[in-house]
């Protein structure tokens, strides 16, 4: 590369970085310091944490081993802000992030510029063979930050949800999931052999690969999603009365955590918001339930419940990318709700994980959750791809998960 292609690289790099990490801050604004330190469950954190353990990402992995001289803001916050790299030394404990009062809001803050003015110096300046072995892992970086701009959203969600106000994150918020109306259609794909998995252009997770072979039966799959007036019909036949659509485990939740809809539906008259008819919870507070929005805040067993009462399935991870890269007509891949599929998270053959500490981010993760594929209103511009494999425990219903259906071709069958 020629030293004016560097220059232009490293600019770029530097534009991304800035633009990325002001993004973040713009998340948060909305929230006080108050409601930054909330921790609702031990699968979420406080969006306080989530922007002090992105600026500690960077400082781990890429000033503290890069930059010659480097002098950490505090060494009390490599304990404090990993998340689950053995590799890089002890950690708090993820339950007890709520208690860290401290450091306050606005030391974070000042964590976070540190870490920052370092980090331009580190583009700017180093040489070329540290800026060989450093973008990488800076692009890693970049992407990390994007995950923890849409966990900082679920998460507060789910804070919001456990107040008895239902605060609003933001009343005015555009941050909505696309609606898709009519009736639900049916595509088909012909199956076959394919090459699916990340095809190598730009960057790619290392769960993303390797490219392989797949063998796929024909089958159809719905070209929208469920929609909130899809789903109430379903609690309006007793879907969560009967047994007979849901799997052991998914039964076994209904019973013991009480659902009767989908995370944030609130039930008419529901004394927090008193209504006649159902409402949603969302980033933008209560609004009454609309029937052409997707359902979202569902959990693996409710998706593959509905699917089961609607006489269809959910799509195979295969499926979903076949049908995303190579069928017309598709709504609402990434701009609404993370969608269920029937895929265990396992790696795929021949997979290797990063070199290096990053050799944790997915690989440690590959059981007993399942794969979810797209992408939803809160996923930032530029981040998703047909490739992508977000992943989630089944009984997990915080996030901005839906469902699309897909159904087995009959022998014969012409539709």
């Amino acid at each position: 590369m020629s030293a004016s292609d560097s220059q232009a690289q490293r600019a770029a790099m530097a534009a991304r970085y800035q633009a990325l990490r002001a993004h973040t801050l713009a998340l948060a604004a909305p929230l006080s310091a108050e409601d930054q330190a909330l921790q609702s469950m031990p699968d979420a954190s406080p969006a306080k944490w989530h922007q002090a353990h992105t600026s500690w990402f960077f400082e781990a992995l890429l000033l503290r081993p890069h930059r010659p001289g480097y002098r950490a803001f505090d060494e009390r916050f490599f304990y404090l802000f990993n998340s689950y790299y053995e590799a890089l030394g002890p950690r708090h404990p993820r339950p007890q992030r709520g208690l860290l009062s401290r450091p306050s809001l606005d030391a974070v803050r000042a964590y976070r510029a540190h870490v920052d003015a370092a980090m331009w110096e580190l583009i700017e300046q180093c040489d070329a063979d540290t800026w060989a072995r450093a973008l990488p892992v800076l692009e890693l970086g970049l992407q990390h930050e994007q995950q923890h701009q849409e966990l900082l959203l679920t998460d507060i969600l789910h804070a919001f949800s456990c107040n008895p106000l239902l605060p609003a994150y933001d009343a005015d918020t555009s941050l909505r999931a696309a609606r898709a109306s009519g009736p639900l259609r049916w595509l088909r794909h012909a199956g076959g052999r394919l090459e699916l998995g990340h095809d190598g252009q730009g960057f790619a997770f290392d769960n993303e690969g390797p490219r392989h072979e797949v063998l796929l039966a024909p089958f159809e799959i719905a070209h929208r999603l469920v929609s909130c007036g899809d789903y109430a019909e379903f609690i309006a036949d007793g879907g969560y009365r009967r047994p007979e659509f849901w799997l052991s485990d998914g039964w076994a939740q209904v019973q013991a955590q009480g659902w009767q809809a989908p995370a944030y539906w609130l039930e008419p008259g529901d004394p927090r918001a008193p209504a006649r008819d159902w409402q949603v919870f969302g980033l933008a507070g209560v609004r009454p339930l609309d029937p052409d929005a997707p359902v979202l805040g569902l959990s693996f067993f409710e998706a593959a419940a509905y699917a089961d009462w609607a006489g269809a399935r959910l799509p195979s991870e295969f499926e979903w990318e076949a049908a995303a890269t190579g069928l017309a007509g598709l709504a609402q891949l990434y701009d609404a709700a993370w969608q269920w599929t029937r895929s265990a998270y396992h790696p795929y053959p021949g997979f290797r994980p990063l070199a290096g500490p990053a050799a944790e981010y997915n690989g440690k993760f590959m059981v007993g959750q399942l794969v979810l594929r797209g992408a939803s209103l809160a996923t930032p511009p530029g981040h998703a791809r047909p490739s992508y494999r977000n992943f989630f425990p089944p009984a997990a219903r915080w996030q901005f998960s839906g469902l699309r259906l897909a159904r087995d071709i009959e022998e014969g069958s012409k539709t």
